[in-house]
């Protein structure tokens, strides 16, 4: 486990969490919204009209109604990433990060647009009249790079287990324990066969199920986020300035919070927003393609609502919450996950500022090449789970851990305890006590802060439960239209048993472990995906122009001309 962990952390380093990923992403929604003329303003308001179904036909070819189609790609999006990634975001960067997730949002509408118009102008029919489409259609069709069009099919297909599978699976499990006492293997059991229902009736299915829950979802969770948003009205204003206020100075140390650089802030905001909207994933334009109609860029319009519902608005209702309340900078009693916890030689307090910025400075993205903090290795001698010695210090979750208890197989620990390098060794062995919270136990903590009390954390559960299970369905479809590209459709059921099977296996797996992957599996997909929109940059430029002398701002009907 220890060397997986390593690898996937090397992996992470070298792309999703690499200096140059964030720059690389906003740079090419930058880019494109100034070289298409921000589509995100110039046509939102056509996007909703379009949606509505204003500008469709009866007989446009296709699986899926816009809404549908929208709500499959929402479905796909709006997951555990807008309940754990937000909170996630902020445990790591402070308040600036939800400033980059705003930031990531806003051109990541313009990415959408393009990368669903592109995909869905090079869509094909498989050999059951079904639409096969996404980045790997225009890749080949578009771009005649058929390698790069196997590499970005096989990255999605890896990536639904990655992002649609693993960390809503293992999210759903950990939140219904939590609130409810539900073991894991049973609640995972009962989904996974829920799961196997749905996609095995294939996108109309999937369609059906997203466009009723993603409404539901969405109602639900806003409903219960304005109940903690009312309770702690008045920090609402000083919570949104200090998400702008801290965006290019990054956020001090604050409660058990050990601050963040403006780099830590930029990169995690950055990454956990692609995690949310996955805009330029190259995700959505695989649903996006199931689409009923003959214009490649009024789907497109129509994707360009997806970062604003996602991030813009749910996404922000989950940071004000987290934030208002003041959730994340206190200490809350929590079993130690070992991949978030740290033992580490000498003793620091919060209270003495050098220890704090020589503890950040250690938690960094890139800590200092003499750094004073070093993991402890040796023996620790406990007495009725108390550690006695007063020479190392446990980190848990990014902060100093308080009250720390060890016990074996459920009772307190009195012996010797054997660390190296930071990390218990002794088996089976557990650690306790008070530290920070991240994803979704913290902002179950902030709706509970509300005059909801503990029901405010059933209200997380169930909305964790709906959006993570809506989100493994979307990816189920996105992995078996990436399994129909590579093999044929023959390959689609025993993909889906596997994504089953996988589905329940995730319930049991580490948290931190899997978000790790996660953020792995995103950017395989993306990175090719940008470099492929880029290069058909003056094609999307010229369907925009030409779209937009026929029906902007006009009563034609796409497809009558």
């Amino acid at each position: 486990m220890e060397l997986i962990e390593t690898s996937l952390t090397f992996i992470d380093g070298i792309l999703g969490s690499a200096v140059y990923f964030p720059f690389v992403l906003l740079g090419v929604g930058v880019f494109f919204s100034i070289y298409l003329g921000f589509p995100q303003i110039r046509y939102f308001r056509h996007a909703w009209s379009v949606l509505a179904g204003r500008y469709s036909r009866d007989d446009d070819p296709g699986d899926t109604s816009h809404f549908q189609a929208l709500s499959t790609a929402l479905s796909g999006t709006v997951g555990t990433g807008n309940i754990g990634g937000v909170a996630l975001a902020i445990f790591l960067g402070g308040p600036a990060a939800l400033f980059w997730m705003w930031i990531t949002a806003f051109v990541g509408m313009t990415t959408k647009y393009v990368e669903v118009s592109i995909s869905h102008k090079y869509r094909q029919e498989d050999d059951r009249g079904q639409m096969v489409g996404g980045p790997m259609n225009y890749m080949e069709g578009g771009l005649n790079l058929k390698w790069l069009a196997v590499f970005f099919a096989v990255a999605t297909v890896i990536s639904s287990f990655g992002s649609g599978n693993l960390p809503q699976a293992n999210n759903m499990a950990s939140g219904l324990e939590t609130s409810f006492a539900i073991p894991p293997y049973v609640s995972g059991g009962i989904l996974a066969v829920l799961l196997g229902l749905v996609i095995i009736g294939g996108i109309r299915r999937i369609a059906i199920v997203a466009g009723t829950l993603v409404p539901l979802m969405g109602i639900l969770y806003a409903i219960g986020a304005l109940a903690v948003i009312v309770t702690h009205y008045e920090n609402i204003l000083p919570s949104f300035f200090r998400v702008v206020g801290d965006a290019f100075s990054g956020s001090a140390a604050a409660g058990g919070f050990l601050g963040a650089t403006f780099a830590y802030a930029f990169n995690r905001g950055v990454n956990r927003g692609l995690f949310s909207n996955e805009a330029g994933q190259g995700s959505a334009p695989i649903a996006h393609a199931s689409a009923r109609t003959r214009e490649p860029v009024a789907e497109g319009m129509v994707a360009i609502l997806e970062p604003f519902i996602d991030t813009l608005v749910i996404c922000t209702l989950t940071g004000l919450v987290i934030l208002s309340s003041g959730v994340w900078q206190e200490k809350f009693e929590t079993e130690f996950a070992a991949f978030d916890t740290e033992i580490v030689a000498g003793t620091y307090t919060e209270e003495n500022p050098g220890d704090v910025q020589a503890l950040f400075a250690h938690l960094d993205l890139v800590p200092p090449e003499n750094d004073p903090v070093v993991p402890y290795s040796g023996t620790l001698t406990v007495r009725r789970g108390q550690i006695e010695s007063g020479i190392v210090t446990v980190l848990h979750n990014r902060s100093i851990a308080e009250a720390v208890s060890v016990s074996v197989n459920g009772s307190p620990l009195t012996g010797e305890l054997a660390i190296s390098e930071g990390a218990v060794t002794t088996p089976d062995v557990a650690l306790s006590g008070r530290s920070l919270l991240h994803s979704v136990p913290l902002t179950a903590k902030a709706f509970e802060s509300s005059f909801l009390g503990v029901f405010g954390s059933y209200a997380v559960t169930v909305g964790l439960v709906l959006f993570a299970f809506s989100t493994a369905i979307a990816w189920s479809y996105y992995g078996d239209r990436a399994v129909t590209y590579l093999a044929g459709t023959r390959w689609v059921t025993p993909y889906r048993a596997l994504y089953v099977l996988g589905f329940f296996l995730a319930t049991v797996v580490d948290t931190s472990l899997v978000w790790l992957i996660s953020a792995v599996t995103v950017a395989l997909m993306t990175l090719p995906n940008l470099v492929g929109i880029v290069l058909m940059r003056v094609e999307v430029r010229e369907m925009t122009r030409e779209y937009r002398s026929r029906f902007i701002g006009k009563e034609h009907t796409p497809g009558t001309e």
